[in-house]
């Protein structure tokens, strides 16, 4: 027992004997006490997700995106349901095109990545990874996979380093772009996301360029391949023209039927037109090949982005402190779910079927600038000296009532060692005599006489020595005020004083005791340490029973009130000690 720790704040709670059973309705009340309980888990679970968080914002190499805008102009004709559909699959092919693996490495060698060791051999994010995983494809190419495949029966040659450094820097480059269309205008947007401003810019600003020459490119391949087509169609053309031409000669010159004239003239009209008609497409044709035009255009090139667009600090933090509360929640409910300590008292209430059980708090008081200790025997000490400690009257008018019913003799018992079973008689004791009434306090606590030692530790006789003789009650009971007188324990030897007092074969009788003292406290050891309670408390008009909040599992105080109940002690009441301020209150 420490003699600085003294008890304050009580505040007795009474409860039905025996559990209503059934589920109680979860109340306002219960969730703060939740909150106050295991705020500690959710704060710290909070605190390990934010630190995470923090390392990771601290530690990641910042990403600035930059975005380049180009309009699409449609070739399409036909009806307005039609034009709509030809525009949507035509702008979904341009984007295609964009993605494509010619324009992406264009843009790798028109800035020199794949020669760039910085950009070629970076690891891909975090997100990149997640990214590749969920789209079932790899950022970086798998030497061992390549070598399996070239150990078939048709074995690919080996692929030349530039080419994979080629094809690592096109994948690392199609990792950091993006290309969409901007609503269902006409609009694409492309963007570039690099570890500089700069290169973000150029990245974007040249993708768009490498994409406008792949589609002058593609046009200008469709226009020469229709050029070709349209020469020799001029050619065939020129050769019918001629031979129509030569056959209407002949005829005019020796005419002899009008009608196959006239015939001769159509053809011959006919082929001329087709000629020029082709001619014209021809010449048409030559001209795109040497002046083509894009079906796209940038109307917005890329300006250096203000701010990095990842890691987004403030959006990281949000979701690591709603992630973290909502673990730190989730731990806190099993740990509180799981929890077999007590900490209220409607547990030990429910589960043992007792009258009433109480809340005491710590607190640390100095006395006079010294810590607080027991009444000394001999100082002279009246009651009015003692400072009451506040809160313990509702304990002692608790235990008043019980007098009442005559229950005079009552037991004070800690399920564990350190319970605080002694202070709380010694307490007891003294607000018993305070209101008045003769008080007896014995200690009988064998294993570690804590009474004893601090009130009369010089005392000669004692408990051990009145069971021997009862005529010693008068010398060996200390009178510590006028109304209250301390009976030590005295030397033990074999025996403990509490198993001496079961067998009823002592000179001391609780009998008549009960007619010099109105009420009779007696300390005993903790349930755990000793066999002391079993032994004596059949001989009482009751136990109180003394747990310690947080440390004392419900288990160990069930098992401690079902034994003393079966040995035929009466269980008053529980006391749970040591609960924090904000529990008590």
């Amino acid at each position: 027992m420490t003699s600085s720790t003294i008890f304050s704040g009580v505040s007795p709670i009474s409860l039905p004997a025996a559990a209503t059973g059934g589920n109680s309705p979860l109340t306002l009340r219960d969730m703060l006490f939740f909150l106050r309980m295991r705020w500690r888990w959710i704060v710290a679970t909070t605190f390990v997700f934010l630190a995470m968080a923090g390392i990771y914002v601290l530690s990641a190499e910042p990403t600035f995106v930059a975005s380049t805008q180009l309009v699409i102009f449609p070739q399409v004709s036909g009806t307005e349901a039609q034009r709509s559909f030809a525009e949507d699959a035509f702008i979904e092919g341009q984007l295609e095109i964009a993605r494509s693996s010619d324009v992406i490495g264009e843009t790798v060698r028109a800035l020199g990545l794949d020669t760039d060791p910085g950009f070629v051999d970076q690891a891909p994010s975090l997100q990149d990874r997640a990214k590749n995983w969920l789209m079932g494809i790899s950022s970086e190419s798998d030497p061992e996979s390549q070598e399996a495949v070239g150990t078939g029966p048709r074995q690919a040659q080996p692929q030349a380093e530039d080419d994979r450094i080629q094809d690592r820097a096109i994948a690392t480059l199609l990792n950091m772009i993006g290309i969409r269309r901007v609503g269902s205008s006409t609009i694409i947007e492309i963007s570039a996301a690099a570890s500089t401003p700069q290169r973000a810019v150029d990245i974007a600003d040249m993708l768009a360029r490498q994409y406008i020459q792949k589609n002058i490119a593609m046009k200008a391949n469709a226009s020469r391949q229709y050029s070709e087509w349209l020469a020799r169609f001029v050619s065939e053309q020129q050769r019918g023209l001629a031979e129509a031409a030569s056959a209407l000669a002949s005829f005019t010159s020796n005419p002899r039927d009008q009608f196959k004239l006239a015939e001769l003239q159509s053809a011959t009209d006919a082929r001329r037109t087709l000629y020029e008609n082709t001619l014209n497409q021809l010449t048409e044709a030559r001209q795109r090949i040497t002046y083509p035009v894009s079906d796209a255009t940038i109307v917005s090139q890329a300006t250096l982005p203000l701010s990095k667009a990842r890691p987004r600090s403030a959006l990281i933090i949000a979701f690591a402190s709603a992630v973290g509360l909502g673990v730190g929640l989730a731990l806190a409910m099993i740990r509180h779910a799981g929890d077999r300590r007590i900490i209220r008292p409607h547990q030990i209430a429910e589960s043992g079927g007792l009258p009433f059980v109480t809340l005491l708090a710590t607190s640390r008081r100095i006395r006079n600038g010294h810590p607080a200790r027991f009444l000394a025997a001999g100082t002279g000490s009246s009651t009015a000296a003692y400072p009451v400690i506040p809160g313990m009257a509702e304990l002692s008018a608790t235990v008043v009532g019980l007098r009442r019913k005559r229950r005079v003799v009552i037991g004070i018992v800690a399920v564990n060692p350190g319970g605080g079973a002694s202070t709380i008689a010694c307490e007891l004791a003294v607000l018993s005599s305070i209101s008045g009434a003769h008080t007896l306090l014995i200690d009988a606590a064998a294993q570690k006489s804590s009474l004893s030692k601090s009130i009369a530790p010089h005392s000669s006789t004692g408990l051990v020595d009145v069971l021997e003789n009862g005529e010693l009650i008068q010398t060996a009971a200390l009178a510590l005020t006028p109304t209250l007188k301390f009976l030590p324990l005295g030397k033990v030897e074999a025996v403990t004083p509490a198993i001496r007092l079961s067998s009823r074969r002592t000179q001391l009788s609780f009998a008549e005791l009960k007619k010099e003292f109105d009420a009779i406290f007696v300390d005993i050891s903790a349930f755990s340490a000793s066999p002391d309670a079993n032994a004596i408390a059949p001989e009482l008009d009751g136990v109180l029973l003394v747990t310690s909040h947080g440390r004392t599992s419900i288990d160990d105080t069930m098992r401690v009130i079902d034994t003393l109940r079966n040995v035929g002690a009466e269980i008053l009441g529980a006391i749970i000690n040591h609960a924090p301020k904000r529990i008590e209150s």
